[in-house]
């Protein structure tokens, strides 16, 4: 899985100009599933998630989590982090998942979430044409690939 993690003061994500999910401070997770895929990358990921420490403490150093502040998480599926950029300039999406296998593992993922301890999880349309607006707070973005701790396959 490969997912990029902006801080946000404040994120939306909207459908057909309908906003589906909406948060204040926390994440904006953007979220890619990969063919090789399976629950436990699912797992490891929300772990790290959860429990990612770039929020500013008393004396103004990122080392507090989502957990820690109350922060929340906005989760939105994007199957274009799963490009395979190595030949020309136009990238293949095969490495990404199959529609059916990603929507289970990106609702897994949320779930697990909830079991680390997030309160609030928001989320857009899986496989909907979407419009994402956020307030990048720092900035600060962090990407994140569970090959870093699992290894590819």
């Amino acid at each position: 899985m490969r997912a990029v993690i902006q801080r946000v003061t404040e994120a939306a994500v909207r459908v057909d100009g309908q906003v589906v999910g909406q948060i204040g401070k926390g994440f904006l997770v953007l979220l890619g599933v990969m063919e090789t895929d399976s629950l436990r990358e699912a797992e490891v990921l929300a772990g790290k998630v959860a429990r990612l420490r770039v929020f500013e403490d008393d004396a103004g150093k990122m080392n507090l989590s989502p957990l820690e502040i109350g922060g929340e998480i906005l989760v939105v599926s994007q199957f274009t982090l799963c490009a395979d950029i190595k030949k020309g300039n136009r990238p293949s999406f095969t490495p990404s998942a199959a529609p059916d296998k990603a929507m289970r593992l990106y609702e897994y993922f949320m779930t697990r979430l909830r079991d680390e301890g997030v309160q609030k999880i928001e989320h857009g349309v899986f496989g909907a044409d979407m419009q994402v607006s956020l307030l990048n707070d720092g900035p600060v973005t962090i990407c994140m690939d569970t090959d870093t701790w699992l290894g590819a396959k």
